[in-house]
This record gives C-alpha cells, sequence and structure tokens, in this order.
C-alpha cells in the first residue's frame, strides 16, 4: 500500500479507536493482515466457541480457518444441514466475528442485514463480539456511513449473492421493498453498555466491502 496512505489510515485510526475507547468499546490497529491475524487469535483465548455471520474480512486474514484449524469450538455454520440452528447457536457463543458495513470517524458502527442473524447477534447474546475493519470502510460521519452501507456494501452483496434487487442491477439504492432485499433492519451501534464485549480491529488494507 502507498506510503502516505498507511500513514493517513495510522493516524486516522487511533481517531477511531479513541471514539471507540468513549463508546465503551476497544479499537486496535492491525498494520496488515497477518497483524489483524495475531491480534484476533490473542484476544480469543483457545477453548472458546465462535460464530460468525458471513463476515468476508475475516476470512480474508484467515481467521475463520485458523479457528477450524485450532483449539477451538468453531460453529461452522457452512456444515450444518440447518442453517437455523446454527445460527441460533450464536447467541449463546463466547465470541461472534463481524465485519461492518461502514463505520465513523469517531467509532460508531453501521451494520444492514437481510436475514438478521448476524445484526441480533451483535447487538444482544455473544459474551463477546469481535469486529474485523478494512480502513476503506471507515467514514466522516453517520451520514456518509449509512450511504457507503446502502450505496456500495449493499449492492455488492446483492450481486455477490445472485439476488433480483435494483440495486444489483443498477449499483446503487432505490430504498427498494424488492423480495429479496438485504436492507431489512439497520443497526448503529453507538455505545457497548457491557464493559469488553465490543471490540474492533482496524486493518491497514481495503477489505471486505
Amino acid at each position: 500500500m502507498e506510503e502516505m496512505v498507511t500513514k493517513r489510515n495510522a493516524l486516522l485510526a487511533q481517531k477511531v479507536i479513541a471514539g471507540l475507547k468513549s463508546r465503551n468499546m476497544e479499537g486496535f490497529y492491525a498494520a496488515n493482515k497477518e497483524e489483524a491475524l495475531a491480534k484476533a487469535l490473542e484476544l480469543i483465548p483457545e477453548g472458546s466457541s465462535i460464530s460468525m455471520g458471513g463476515s468476508m474480512s475475516v476470512h480474508a486474514i484467515g481467521l475463520s480457518q485458523a479457528l477450524k484449524d485450532g483449539n477451538y469450538n468453531f460453529i461452522d455454520r457452512d456444515a450444518y444441514e440447518d442453517k437455523r440452528a446454527a445460527m441460533l447457536m450464536a447467541y449463546d457463543a463466547d465470541f461472534f466475528l463481524s465485519s461492518v458495513n461502514a463505520m465513523t470517524e469517531d467509532g460508531v458502527l453501521v451494520n444492514i442485514d437481510g436475514n438478521s442473524n448476524r445484526v441480533s447477534a451483535i447487538a444482544q447474546g455473544p459474551k463477546h463480539v469481535l469486529f474485523v475493519v478494512g480502513m476503506n470502510k471507515v467514514c466522516k460521519d453517520i451520514d456518509h456511513a449509512m450511504k457507503r452501507a446502502r450505496n456500495v456494501a449493499a449492492p455488492v452483496n446483492a450481486q455477490r449473492f445472485g439476488l433480483e434487487t435494483p440495486c444489483a442491477k443498477t449499483g446503487s439504492c432505490f430504498n427498494c421493498k424488492s423480495p429479496d432485499t438485504i436492507c431489512c433492519q439497520f443497526l448503529i451501534t453507538r455505545y457497548s453498555r457491557h464493559v469488553g464485549r465490543i471490540s474492533v480491529i482496524l486493518v491497514n488494507d481495503e477489505l471486505g466491502y
């Protein structure tokens, strides 16, 4: 990554981490994917039960594979015939892994969901929630974060899943009520009441959508 972009990301990450701290959440900065993986494994004790949504960022740093290969109870919903049963296990897990669709420079997390298993687990249930977030998802404020979530993340994910939504066909949000819409639930996490529950690893890389 270009040197000046790396410097900018490192400086901006400190602002985001301070914002997270003010919201009772913990933030960390990783200079690359390898550092992000090492930090995640440092935060997750061996023997922990772990679930996750469909986060491409978690896969990108190699975390999901490391957990499958390690001494962890990794709940791989893709391995379950009954997907709903696997999703319900997430609520009692020690850790839930995710990324965000966008977040603000002062530490507010923005997520949109279709089935809502991801946003519901983020809001309540698992003992800990660990986010892996590329610096490409950091936005100036809530307005910009919402626009990113709806006009960048949602269209790409709709295309990834082969859905017939207007945004999948045009690349921008139509505020649709399509049967295929993945914008069913919006979750804005502005504060964590429970100390130590939510952690965010910011990564100096472009991860996910």
